[in-house]
């Protein structure tokens, strides 16, 4: 069954018990849910849940994506599909289809989202996207296996990094504390 707007609404409320100082950033968030916006649609613009991959190796260490259309270094993630059941498997698959790892080589830290993060993504007007915003739920995984084969369509590298090196302050604080 595809991911539902209540278990959206499920993951960002539980989320929000445990982080209650982000209820003033996502307080946006539970506005569209509230209006009946279809946060799993990629045609609504005011915002739409993706699932990001926030994934470990044994040395701490964090794997950051070379995005193509981007041009940018991230973390592995992307949009909803109608075969996702959650969130959490979700950012599996987009981190298994992004980075060649198999999915029964990683292991979720948590079921519940380590961050939940809203940001800006520019107009594309080769897939008719004004700007948008992507309400990112980033889910924590370990692995002890090495970068696969990449999708060069949307990837074109990978690379291990230090923890420190993500620069977003609470996902960084996070991570370290969910490695400890």
């Amino acid at each position: 069954m595809p991911i539902t707007q209540a278990h959206i609404h499920a993951t960002l409320t539980a989320y929000l018990e445990a982080h209650p100082d982000e209820k003033p950033e996502l307080a946006p968030v539970l506005d569209l849910l509230d209006t009946g916006a279809d946060l799993t649609s990629r045609k609504e613009f005011r915002g739409h849940a993706t699932a990001g991959a926030i994934l470990t190796d044994n040395d701490g260490r964090i794997l950051h994506i070379h995005h193509l259309a981007l041009d940018k270094w991230l973390l592995p993630g992307g949009h909803l599909e109608p075969t996702d059941n959650t969130l959490l498997e979700a950012a599996l698959r987009e981190l298994t289809e992004e980075t060649g790892i198999p999915s029964d080589d990683v292991k979720a830290a948590s079921p519940h989202p380590v961050h939940i993060d809203v940001h800006p993504i520019p107009a594309n007007d080769a897939k008719g996207e004004p700007d948008h915003q992507h309400i990112d739920f980033r889910y924590l995984f370990r692995t002890a296996t090495d970068i696969g084969q990449l999708q060069t369509e949307e990837v074109t590298d990978a690379a291990w990094r230090d923890a420190n090196s993500i620069s977003h302050e609470t996902l960084r604080r996070r991570i370290a504390q969910a490695l400890r």
